[in-house]
């Protein structure tokens, strides 16, 4: 995908090919880092119905999120068991860690950005499933194109709930679009430049020395 044909309505750039070509070249590891994903993305959806216990339409929907995080979970380590692939420890990448410095420490921006920052997440696990489906061929490509229609709904919920805590914290429409923006750019970076090991929301190979492998 050229930046020229990409367009989506959160996310500033495309995955670039060279994270592409590392992921068909590297499924074992593309794969048990996806369940890992999985795994994260369900526990964040339930620490998020603890941190707003009281606000019962955004635990309904962490709830049923989470739920469907952890069948993606069973789904993609169900496909590492029938492709004999052997599970290992990965160390995190730095995507979501570098997205979290950026959450305010303090409410109710905290809610804003954490919202923000779950769009962003969930919205490029869309793209890139887009991306590789038909790149890294069968059986992955029918598991991601599978799942890409849930992680489309995922970001909008997020990004619904984000919407929703800007407007009952008073922040404007202008400064909640521009503080989407300073998420998106920093997204954008950490998908495009270089990066040392290769996971699934890593940038692209940064050097020959930082194979695809990254165990």
């Amino acid at each position: 995908m050229s930046q020229a044909q990409f367009a989506h309505p959160l996310l500033r750039a495309a995955t670039p090919e060279g994270w592409v070509h590392a992921a068909c070249a590297a499924p074992q590891v593309l794969l048990i880092d996806h369940a890992n994903c999985e795994k994260k993305a369900a526990s964040t959806a339930l620490a998020l119905m603890f941190a707003y216990a009281e606000d019962l339409e955004l635990t309904d929907k962490m709830s049923r999120l989470a739920r469907e995080e952890l069948r993606h979970y069973e789904q993609v380590t169900k496909l590492i068991r029938s492709l004999q692939f052997k599970p290992q420890r990965l160390a995190p990448g730095r995507y979501a860690e570098r997205l979290r410095r950026l959450v305010a420490r303090s409410e109710p921006q905290r809610e804003v950005d954490l919202m923000i920052c779950g769009a962003l997440i969930e919205a490029r696990s869309c793209e890139r499933f887009a991306a590789l489906g038909d790149a890294i061929g069968a059986p992955l490509s029918e598991l991601f194109l599978g799942l890409h229609n849930a992680e489309a709904r995922h970001y909008r919920v997020y990004l619904d709930l984000a919407l929703r805590a800007a407007k009952r914290a008073g922040i404007a429409g202008a400064e909640f679009a521009a503080r989407i923006e300073e998420f998106a750019a920093l997204e954008a970076q950490l998908i495009t430049l270089p990066d040392s090991v290769f996971r699934f929301h890593s940038g692209p190979p940064g050097s020959p020395a930082s194979n695809a492998t990254g165990i």
